[in-house]
Formats: C-alpha cells, structure tokens, sequence
C-alpha cells in the first residue's frame, strides 16, 4: 500500500488506463482487448489494442501506431486480429475507417480494405477467408466505384446543409449520413472483392449506429441474420424483425417477425440450428424488457425467459454446447454475467458485479472487463474449477496512490412505501463525530441505475474527495430492481422519483454526521430533469444549490431531440393531443416557484436532450433574478469527452458549490 496517499481528482481519472472490446482466441488461451490513455496536455487519446494470456503473466501491446484501433476480432483459426482503424499509410491518411489484421505474435499492422464509404462493424467468417462488415451506402448506386465516387464528389461538395425527408435523421451527436444506409457487405479478404448484400433490395440496418450485435453468421458460413426496420418509415421505437440472407444465392426471408415484439441481438448457436435473441413485447407497453428468446430454424420462436424478472443486454454469446447462453443482466443497482440454461429455464449467476461491461466466451473460458465503485474496469479469466485469474494490472500502481473513501449500499422506504436502494459514499478519512455537507448525484435515464461503478464522468469517489458524503438514490423507474419498480413512473414522471430522493434526504439528515444547513442536489440528463423539477417543487432553501447538467427543462421544446416519439410514450400524450398532461410533468411549468441557485452545464451537440433546454432553464431563472451560471461547451455532446473540458467541467461544479456553502463561508468570515 503506497504511503502519503491523496484524494482522487480529476486529474487522476484522465490518467486511469481504459480497458474494452474483449475478444477471445478461438481456442481460449489469449484475449485480445483495446486501451484506451489520455493526455491532458494534448487534450486527446489514443487507444492500442493489448494481449493478454488467459493463463496469466503481462499483458503484451499489439499497436501502437492508430489513433483509435477498434473492435478487434479473432480469425477463426486464431492466426490472425481484425480490427477497425484510421492510419496512415505511406504518406496517406485513411479518410474513414478500415479493416486491419495482425498477427498475434506481433510484427506490423496490415490493411485490407480500401471501401471509401469506411466500415462501422464486421464479424469473420468461419472459413477465416471472408469477413461481413457493415456500411453505410448510397442505396441506388451499384458496385463499389459508383460508391466510392459518390463519396468523393459528397466530400466536396460546397453546400453544407443537411436535407431529409426521413423520420430519423440523427442519434445522440451526429446526423445520419444524408442520403444513404446501413447495408451488410461480403469481403473477401485474399482478393479485396466487396458485395453489397441488401444491394437492389429495401433492407437496411438499424439507423442508431449499427454495431457487430445487429447480425450473426452461421457455423455453416452460408447464412447470416440480421435484426432490421421492416416498417416503411423508418423510427426509433418501431419494433424490428429478423431476416436471413444466404450468401450464396443471397436471397433473403424473413425468419421472425411480429408487430408487437423487439427484435435484436441474434445469436447462431454453435449448430447451427437454433437462433438466440432478445425481443422485447412492445405491444404489451414500450417499457417491456428485453427477454431472451430462441427461434428453431425453420420453426417458430419462443420466449424462454418470461418467469425471469431481468432485462437483458447484449451481446449474447452460446456456451460450446448449446444449451445454455450467456448475457449480462443488471440486478439491485449490479450488472451481472449470467448463463441462462435453456432446459431448465433458469439463471446463474457466472460473474458478480460490480459492473460487468464487456466480456467473451470461447472454448470453456470466460473473460470480463468489470470496473466496481472502487476502481476501474479489471480483466480476468473463469475456467470451471479454478478460481477467476487476473489478467492485467494496468490501473494499480495509480490507485494505490489514491486514498478513496469507503461506500455502502443502503435501503430505505421511499414512494408508496416501497424500499429504495441508494449508494452512501463517504469522503476519505471519514468520522462520525464530524459534520458533512451531503451531495445528491442524480442519474439519468430514468430507466438506468446508479450502479456498483467506476464512473469517467460523474465519478463519486472525485466528489466524496472534496469533503461531501454523496448519495446516489436508485429511484422508482430505475432499472435492475424489477419490472414493476421500472414502469411505476409511467405517464408521472417526476412524481415518485422526487418522492425517494426526499426520503433519502430525510434518512440522512437523521444521521449526526451530516451538516443540514449543506444539502446540494446534482444531476446529469434525467438527473438534471430532477432538479430542475426539484426547483419547481421543493421549499427554497432546503438545497442550498443545484447542478443541472444535460437536463430537460420542456417536454414541448424537446421534440427538437432525436428519440422525440419515445419521451411522449413515456408521459402519456403528446402535447397536441393532452398539453395539461404534458405540462403537469414538465419543469417550465413550475418556473415561476423556481428561486434556489442552478448550475447550468450543456453541450451543443447533445442532440439527445438538445442544448436549446439548458439555455431555456438558465435563461428562465435569469429573468426571474435566481442566482445562475451557465458553462456551455460548443464541442462536447451528451456528455464531456474531452481531457481539459471535463478539468474545466469539475472545475465549475466544485466552484459553484463552495460559492453556495454556507459552511465555507462561515469559515472564510472566521478566518478573517
């Protein structure tokens, strides 16, 4: 244990090495994992793909030389690691991304795709020859040259509006690429041949960044199935279905379809024979979760899950001998890898969270990428037998430099007298005979969890490290507590969700340790809809401040959003159709009892809650003469991505917040 240890800082996060992407070889014995590293003096990252030998000893770099090498994917016979990348090559910068292979032993990284419109995603398939990748494409043109010029003459072209007539034309902080969609395509890897799998057809894949999960390939290196749109007008809450393409005659039909169900992230199993996949019954109400199902090629397909109270997250990965598949669930504010068996019906638990945020199965091995509360995600391997093996250390020597406060997980009765979970994190050094001020921290969603994780952005231990004991309430709507707990708020939002974090105010304000005359309120995106709901509801002068990052201020104002027929779902109206029900949800409504001290932060390529509902809120308590400040980021989205925009973003939480503590301030007058 490292002497002189310090508090945790914004400083650190951005020095804390970020692990993903796991991959494992096909026999089991390596994973191959990208890292990402910042440098707050450049204000960049770069991320390198890394080996790591299941059987334990150092971590090996495999690159080094991209800016971002992504997705990194085992060949079938192990000899070889795809992945995508920008390089530079000869003088020349790759325009868009492209797929590079490497050997596992090392040596120099080598392109092999030239596709101009770049690739997003791909899977190998299993004779190691040919890979299918997704891009998005002109839909009228044929061949890759006509896309390829188009391209270019798009590129060049002088005019800079975006024009559309689409539904969905944008996700979270970009545009769909105007004019075209997301197609299947078939390289072959020796002679560069590229064939557009949906060319000459209607199909397209799902407009919200189409990733390696919309699709699978077949043992049987003839199919592939793909979740898909089949609706005319393509939008975000329509349900998808799943088709099927044989790659040598490239026919497509479809193999499950139903107007009530969500359908996505299939899964061949190893036969062949059997397609796993998580639908959810939209029909039933939008809030349905995920649950797996199995279809029978050729048959029908069935809900396996139903009595299991979870939502499931993809991918989903079969076990070698297909009777059981693996996913990650969260339960009580924990995201767990789980085996469902499909005789059975049942669930075990494989790996306990923390957070389990990516892992593989491959060969009787399991590998995981879990961050907790208390440090950042960690790499090990499960074999049957043994105990889990610990693949890296690239985080430690920096943590054990850093001295962070305990946490608890504590339940207390909130709304409708039902229990509530809520994460305790107490400053370093912690005593109870001392005085803390309290800091709610929010979070999103609403139906996300607070959950046992190590945060880049909204980082409790960074907030616990200034003196604050935080509390992070899993409030009604959040997810991994059941279904029911989840759907509670339907059509009344604000409602119960205020309810819990009150109670939690009240449960901590008993404690002798906390100072209530130092009650602050934060939150980011639906965190920042509560306290800006907060403001309206809440007696002036029980929070001494809010921060309001990313929040929704109208429901009205936010059809500017990207998901703008889901939120209405939600409330239960539309505004044309019910504005009073609308209103009695939405924050603007209560402006004029709006009087404690907001923070305002917002970017302006958040285009999930656009920044038009920051300004909005702060303009609005600005001409009510409440105190407020507002950091706006012409460069940041939903959230705050860049190493010396996130120091400034800490910087001003933390300013703001001592600038409306009256503790602070009584110190300051004594020692005057």
């Amino acid at each position: 244990m490292a002497k002189n240890r310090k508090g945790i800082d914004v400083e650190d996060l951005w020095k804390f090495e970020r692990i993903a992407a796991l991959s494992l070889s096909p026999d089991g014995s390596q994973a191959v994992c990208t890292v990402q590293s910042f440098s707050m003096e450049e204000n960049r990252g770069q991320t390198s793909l890394w080996l790591l030998s299941t059987f334990g000893g150092g971590p090996r770099r495999l690159t080094s030389c991209g800016e971002k090498d992504a997705q990194p994917a085992w060949s079938p016979t192990g000899e070889r690691i795809a992945f995508l990348a920008k390089r530079e090559l000869q003088g020349a910068k790759d325009e868009t991304s492209q797929l590079y292979v490497i050997a596992p032993d090392g040596g120099e990284a080598r392109r092999i795709s030239d596709f101009a419109p770049g690739i997003e995603s791909f899977k190998w398939l299993p004779d190691g020859r040919r890979i299918a990748f997704v891009a998005w494409v002109w839909p009228e043109l044929r061949g890759t040259r006509a896309q390829a010029k188009r391209f270019r003459e798009f590129k060049e072209r002088k005019e800079t509006a975006y024009v559309t007539s689409e539904a969905q034309y944008r996700y979270w902080d970009h545009h769909v690429p105007m004019g075209r969609v997301a197609h299947l395509h078939l390289f072959d890897v020796a002679s560069g041949r590229i064939v557009d799998l949906f060319e000459g057809t209607g199909y397209e894949l799902s407009r919200a960044e189409p990733d390696a999960n919309c699709f699978d390939v077949c043992s049987d290196g003839r199919h592939i199935v793909f979740a898909h749109d089949p609706a005319r007008e393509k939008r975000m809450d329509n349900c998808r279905a799943l088709a099927e393409v044989d790659l040598r005659t490239r026919r497509i039909a479809t193999v499950a379809h139903d107007k009530a169900w969500d359908m996505e992230a299939p899964r061949y199993s190893p036969d062949g024979r059997r397609i796993a996949f998580i639908a959810a019954h939209q029909g039933r109400k939008h809030t349905m979760p995920g649950q797996l199902a199995v279809l029978e090629r050729g048959g029908r397909w069935k809900v396996a899950s139903a009595a299991w109270d979870h939502a499931m997250h993809a991918p989903l990965r079969w076990d070698d001998d297909g009777q059981s598949v693996c996913f990650t669930a969260e339960h009580e504010a924990r995201n767990h890898l789980w085996r469902f068996d499909l005789r059975s019906r049942s669930a075990t638990r494989v790996v306990a969270g923390g957070w389990v945020q990516s892992f593989d199965v491959a060969a009787g091995v399991v590998v995981t990428a879990a961050d907790a509360m208390d440090h950042p995600a960690r790499v090990h391997a499960l074999r049957d037998g043994e105990p889990p093996r610990r693949l890296e250390r690239f985080n430690d020597e920096l943590l054990a430099a850093l001295k962070l406060g305990t946490h608890e997980d504590v339940r207390f009765k909130g709304a409708q007298g039902d229990e509530v979970q809520m994460w305790v994190v107490y400053p370093p050094g912690f005593d109870a005979r001392r005085k803390y001020p309290l800091l709610h921290s929010i979070h999103g969603g609403p139906h996300a969890a607070s959950g046992d994780t190590f945060h880049y952005r909204w980082n409790n231990h960074v907030f616990a490290a200034q003196g604050y004991v935080v509390a992070c309430v899993n409030y009604h709507g959040s997810s991994g507590f059941g279904y029911a707990f989840l759907d509670s708020i339907t059509h009344r939002w604000g409602e119960l969700e205020l309810q819990d974090v009150e109670a939690a105010t009240d449960w901590l304000l008993k404690k002798p340790w906390i100072d209530r005359q130092r009650v602050f309120a934060t939150g980011g995106s639906y965190g920042g809809y509560m306290v800006a709901w907060m403001n309206g509801h809440v007696k002036p002068g029980r929070y001494q401040a809010y921060v309001c990052h990313a929040g929704c201020f109208d429901w009205v104002s936010m059809f500017a959003e990207d998901a703008y027929t889901w939120f209405p779902r939600e409330l239960g109206a539309s505004y044309w159709d019910d504005m009073a029900k609308v209103h009695s949800q939405s924050p603007h409504a209560f402006a004029g009892k709006m009087k404690t001290p907001t923070l305002v932060i917002h970017g302006a390529l958040d285009y999930r809650v656009p920044d038009g509902q920051g300004l909005a809120y702060y303009n609005t308590l600005k001409a009510r003469g409440v105190d407020a400040r507002l950091v706006w980021f012409p460069d940041e989205n939903h959230w705050i991505l860049k190493p010396r925009n996130s120091r400034l973003w800490f910087a001003e939480f933390f300013d703001w917040l001592k600038r409306h503590d009256p503790g602070r301030a009584a110190a300051r007058r004594r020692a005057g």
